[in-house]
């Protein structure tokens, strides 16, 4: 039996901060160490459905070298957890609402730092309604947990 391609979600409250820059970092990180996986990310609230990230999103991954003006906010529905490998929640309130949504035998599920050691059960913080530097703090979050979990995967 062939071991199935990894196929990570990354899932925040509203689809256009967390997840999105978490997507950007760990696409970058995946393609860094030539890990073929499939990548996207979603929301568990249906505010944000089909509207780009946030600006402060785009302009953070923008210094970083990532355009994610092309991404869409999508709601996590059941069928990503047949879809993908792993789910990885942004912070618990979201995790606990996945963990309800999860049908037995979905995707394997976990908070993003979860990954990084000494971090377990840390909450990537929602710069959402924080000054501009707070998406600083996101995405220096967000790569961690991507390269830890890059790492994770690559080991496989």
């Amino acid at each position: 039996m062939t071991a199935r391609r990894p196929a990570i979600l990354f899932v925040c409250l509203g689809n256009i901060c967390r997840s999105p820059l978490a997507e950007a970092a760990f696409r970058r990180e995946a393609e860094r160490a030539g890990l073929d996986v499939e990548v996207d990310s979603a929301g568990t609230g249906p505010w944000h459905v089909d509207e780009p990230p946030d600006r402060r999103a785009q302009e953070t991954a923008r210094r970083h070298g990532i355009d994610i003006s092309g991404y869409r906010g999508r709601q996590v529905g059941r069928a990503d957890f047949a879809r993908f490998t792993h789910v990885v929640a942004l912070d618990r309130d979201n995790l606990a609402v996945l963990e309800r949504m999860r049908p037995e035998g979905g995707a394997a599920l976990s908070l993003l730092l979860d990954h990084v050691p000494g971090r377990a059960g840390e909450a990537v913080a929602d710069p959402y309604y924080g000054a501009d530097a707070a998406f600083d703090e996101t995405w220096a979050d967000v790569s961690a947990g991507a390269r830890a979990l890059v790492a994770l995967l690559a080991r496989r």
